[in-house]
């Protein structure tokens, strides 16, 4: 996806709010869509003579020129390609051999990483001055701008407290609504984030490069140009990496990467983020109280994501948490180191608190070898004394860290605990829970401000430990539903087989499980051999119990059922989870929250019956947690984009998740329950992906309620994190629009006739999608042979298989990942779009006149808007005859008249459903209503061409090998050179690295 500022899938929020007036709007979407157009080509020459000047040096001078050639042959900005210009560059590739096609790969790959690292600082300086004009601008409204919900550009916080007061917005009402705020964003890994750790590091250290480079150009000409050198440099260095990955990453290998961006980014961010926030409020909102400083938290799958990942562990998932504990350890260390350094205050020169003096005093007698070591030196400064005895403390819990980590979660809980000699046995010197560190920091800070002294970083500190804790990102585990009931099925086999759990209907099955729910009689026996499957999921169980006990409940409480079907589904794990320790429903006290993940389309379309008959189940409702201040009970819900789109469509998927929300919340609200909803989105359109801000906005009104839970893809993480501001433009701007989409409701969800129309397209748009996908039989053959889908399976970029099922070769066991990335890697993109044109067609041969409404929703309907956004800018990025050349090279001759059906299928439905998205938004060519975007899009298509071929060339030389003995050599193409297998997959793959980079949307 490509990644600016706003968000690339350029969606508008239209609504006729029902209780905010028309009121201003302070930026013009489309004139900073053009700035930042007007940037990329100014930069754009810096990174082009960068990369020539790298090509020169690194290449032999004949294979660099024929590499610019390509190059010059794909320049956007020749008028539009020729199949002369398409032939010239098929002919350079067919004179290449194996290394030189090898560099080309990887040079296109640097080139488009280097356009992908100019983006993101023109989205940075793009965010650093919206964050300047939004505070200018707040006292010079225009009063004749669209209305605040109709505000298609990211709102900072400055701009949208000044124009809530501005409209009103009583500050009882908003103050309401922050101190509730819950959003949380998950970090996941998946196959495509492709990029090395080692890679990640230099493409930092170029983008401070650019960014010093442009300082200095203005300041000090002989400066720049030492940068300038420096940038060269690094860009060789990094030339001579390797991209690929030499071995197929573990999970804690993939834990590693995600929690980088905590490292080096969020956990500064974070801070920053809540002060921003402060400032704002203080000058719209004086009076509104802040809210908690947890706000916005973070989650974490990776490590504890075990749905057909058989690498995830329960001994994995205990590592995950220990490793992700010491790096806040560390943290807190170094932090409190500085602020032992600062805080230098002697009690001859000021009070300190009574409590802080009795804390020393307990921690005298705990800590005798620190208080003589330290007693002499901080004798009259009694704050660095105090954090001398904290240090300690984390450092004991750190060793204590290091010794779960070793031992494993199956090791007896009194494991051995660093003692000083002169403690109790029965006394745990390290701080048993983050509370207890939270406790001491506090101490000093009231200590602090009852002699009228502030300390910021102390402040920070405090703030960071309130979002991160000890554990820095709840673990969220998941499992697929089939697990539990096949556990169950065989425990119950061992303890009567005349009635075994897989025999049961679902109301036998549900009747059985609230029955056994109630007993005190345990299920499981001890000492019995079971499957390994089972053990596993019995296992599970035990170490979350484990892992609360040492970790408490924040670090993974969360447990999410991947194809929930029916109420047993989440009776299942809690009856599991009682067996574990976990849920007692005796007392109705659930140290587990149970989260039913809706994927398929009859999925959704039933759940409102699943929740509504475990609502009114008395047991189940008791064991939810209580949240706010009227205390009720609390269910969170997962909505799966992925699989309900390749199930049956885009446009279908996202009705279907639209009107199950919609449903889900008015049976909440009917039951007094209060709903979080977990978006299970995607990085690429395919899956739910395109920019946050617009995606919250689309939500249906009143669904939201100030709560919201959505996953960070691991493909996107660094267009998102990998920069401060970025990260920071990303989550306030994700804050503002719950914010804005809480306050701001309408009733357009409730349109009868709109929802009707929707209700049509969706059915035939699905109906159009399925003929191809699930009911042509030559479909998969086709998607197999003219992808790159057997070679994604072979890069190592993750831990996880790509098929569900393995060995199983249909379309059901591929997972919705690698599926969106091959249809992408061949520049078809089909589950982003296909099905959408059929259905506006048939609407309108129906009625002509039904043009009409379709452009009113597009303008007022930010759900709709939302929709064609999103299939404009897939379609954008469709290249048909690169397409049709992987149709007819790769595929067999056996197959020929069968695929020739299927792209002619797809190339008539992509002709259609563009000439309607243009009729629709009323523009000559895609994407015009954003020129930035339009620029970067047209950019890539063109440059990527030559990434195109030379994956077909090295896909087809690869294939056409029928044997693989080891280190041996095969004849290709007849024309006297040799490769071996391995080389040639190497440059397969290495053009999928770089068509990935490129197209900024993998899967």
């Amino acid at each position: 996806m490509i990644m600016r500022t706003p968000d690339p899938d350029t969606l508008s929020m239209s609504s006729s709010p029902a209780m905010i007036p028309a009121s201003d709007q302070p930026r013009a979407a489309v004139q900073e869509s053009s700035g930042n157009g007007h940037l990329l080509q100014q930069r754009l020459a810096l990174v082009e003579d960068l990369w020539q000047t790298v090509l020169r040096s690194e290449c032999p001078a004949e294979q660099a020129e024929r590499l610019l050639r390509m190059k010059q042959l794909s320049n956007p900005a020749l008028p539009e390609p020729t199949a002369a210009s398409s032939d010239s560059v098929v002919l350079l590739i067919r004179d290449m051999d194996l290394s030189e096609a090898i560099a080309a790969a990887r040079a296109f790959s640097l080139y488009f990483q280097l356009v992908n690292i100019l983006e993101q600082r023109i989205e940075e300086d793009s965010y650093l001055e919206s964050i300047v004009r939004s505070e200018e601008l707040v006292e010079q409204i225009d009063p004749f701008t669209p209305p605040l919900a109709t505000q298609t550009e990211p709102a900072t916080f400055s701009e949208l407290f000044e124009r809530l007061r501005r409209l009103n917005v009583p500050p009882a009402q908003l103050e309401t609504l922050l101190q509730e705020l819950d959003i949380r964003l998950v970090f996941t890994a998946h196959p495509t984030e492709i990029v090395r750790h080692t890679v990640r590091h230099k493409q930092r250290r170029v983008a401070s490069l650019l960014q010093q480079l442009e300082t200095a150009s203005e300041a000090s000409p002989r400066e720049a140009d030492s940068i300038r050198l420096q940038l060269e440099e690094e860009i060789r260095l990094w030339w001579r990496t390797d991209e690929l990955h030499q071995f197929k990453p573990s999970v804690l290998d993939e834990v590693d990467y995600a929690l980088h961006y905590f490292q080096q980014v969020l956990f500064d961010a974070m801070p920053q983020l809540r002060r921003r926030l402060t400032n704002a409020l203080s000058n719209s909102y004086p009076d509104v109280q802040l809210p908690p400083p947890s706000f916005c938290t973070f989650g974490s799958w990776v490590g504890s994501d075990r749905d057909g990942n058989p690498s995830v562990t329960t001994d994995i998932t205990w590592r995950t948490a220990c490793y992700q504990r010491q790096l806040m350890l560390d943290r807190y260390i170094s932090a409190v180191q500085s602020l032992r350094d600062q805080l230098s205050i002697s009690m001859q020169w000021s009070q300190v608190s009574a409590s802080l003096l009795e804390s020393l005093e307990m921690d005298r007698f705990r800590f005798p070898e620190v208080y003589e070591e330290r007693a002499t030196r901080y004798r009259l400064e009694p704050y660095r004394l105090k954090m001398s005895f904290m240090l300690e403390r984390l450092r004991l819990t750190k060793l204590r860290n290091d010794q779960l980590a070793d031992a494993g979660w199956r090791a007896p809980a009194e494991s051995p605990q660093p003692f000083t000699p002169e403690s109790q046995p029965s006394e745990a010197l390290h701080y048993g829970s983050v509370a207890e560190f939270r406790s001491d920091l506090e101490l000093i800070r009231t200590s602090l401000v009852s002699t009228d002294l502030s300390c910021e970083p102390l402040d920070t500190l405090l703030t960071q430990v309130h979002i991160y804790g000890f554990s820095l990102a709840g673990l969220d585990i998941r499992q697929e539903s089939t697990r539990h009931s096949d556990a169950l099925d065989e425990l119950s086999r061992y303890l009567n087989p005349d009635h075994a759990y897989g025999d049961l209907n679902e109301q036998e099955r549900v009747h059985w499980l609230l029955q056994e729910l109630q007993t005190r009689r345990p299920l499981i026996p001890p000492a019995v051999d079971w499957s390994a499957n089972t053990a596993e999921t019995v296992d599970v169980f035990r170490m979350l119990h484990r892992l609360q006990d040492e970790f408490g409940s924040r670090i993974c409480r969360t447990y999410v059922i991947s194809m929930s079907h029916s109420v047993s589904d989440l009776l299942e794990v809690l009856l599991l989870a009682k067996e574990a320790g976990l849920v007692d429903p005796s007392s109705g006290h659930a140290d587990l929250l149970v989260v039913p993940l809706f994927e398929t389309v009859e999925d959704l379309q039933r759940a409102p019956d699943v929740m509504g008959e475990l609502f009114h189940t008395t047991l189940y409702r008791n064991l939810l947690p209580r949240v706010g201040s009227q205390g009720l009970p609390l269910q969170e819900l997962m909505l799966g984009y992925s699989d309900s789109n390749k199930d049956s469509g885009f446009l279908s998927s996202n009705w279907e998740i639209h009107k199950a929300q919609i449903a889900l919340q008015d049976l909440a609200a009917s039951n007094g329950v209060v709903l979080r909803l977990f978006h299970g989105r995607g990085g690429s359109v395919g899956r739910g992906g395109g920019p946050a801000y617009q995606a919250i906005l689309a939500q249906p009104s009143g669904t939201l309620q100030g709560r919201i839970k959505i996953t960070e893809q691991g493909e996107v993480l660094a267009s998102k994190y990998s920069l401060p501001e970025l990260a920071l433009y990303n989550l306030e701007t994700v804050t503002t629009a719950v914010v804005q989409n809480s306050l701001v409701t309408n009733q357009l969800d409730a349109t009868p006739s709109w929802n009707e129309l929707m209700a049509r397209l969706a059915k035939c748009s699905r109906r159009h999608y399925r003929a191809l996908v699930h009911d042509n039989p030559d479909l998969v053959a086709f998607f197999e042979q003219v992808t790159p889908i057997e070679e994604i399976s072979k890069l190592q970029i993750s831990s996880r298989p790509a098929r569900r099922k393995s060995g199983a070769r249909d379309l059901s066991s591929l997972r919705a990942i690698p599926w969106v990335f091959g249809w992408t890697q061949s520049r078809f993109l089909l589950p982003s779009w296909f099905g959408v044109g059929t259905a506006l067609s048939e609407e309108l041969q129906a009625d002509p006149e039904q043009m009409t409404l379709l452009r009113t929703l597009h303008q007022r309907w930010p759900f709709f808007r939302m929709l064609i956004s999103k299939v404009e800018m897939t379609l954008s990025k469709v290249d048909l005859d690169l397409a049709r050349h992987y149709v007819t090279s790769l595929g067999s001759s056996s197959h020929r008249d069968a695929f020739e059906r299927i792209y002619t299928t797809i190339a008539d439905e992509y002709t259609l459903t563009r000439g309607l998205v243009l009729e629709i938004t009323r523009q000559e060519r895609l994407l015009d209503a954003d020129p930035a975007l339009q620029l970067s899009v047209n950019l890539r298509n063109r440059t990527i061409v030559p990434l195109g071929f030379l994956q077909v060339a090295l896909l087809k030389r690869l294939r056409d090998q029928n044997r693989q003995p080891p280190m041996s050599e095969f004849p290709s193409d007849g024309d006297g050179r040799t490769y071996s297998r391995s080389e040639l997959l190497r440059g397969a793959l290495l053009t999928i690295n770089g068509i990935a980079a490129g197209m900024r949307n993998t899967g």
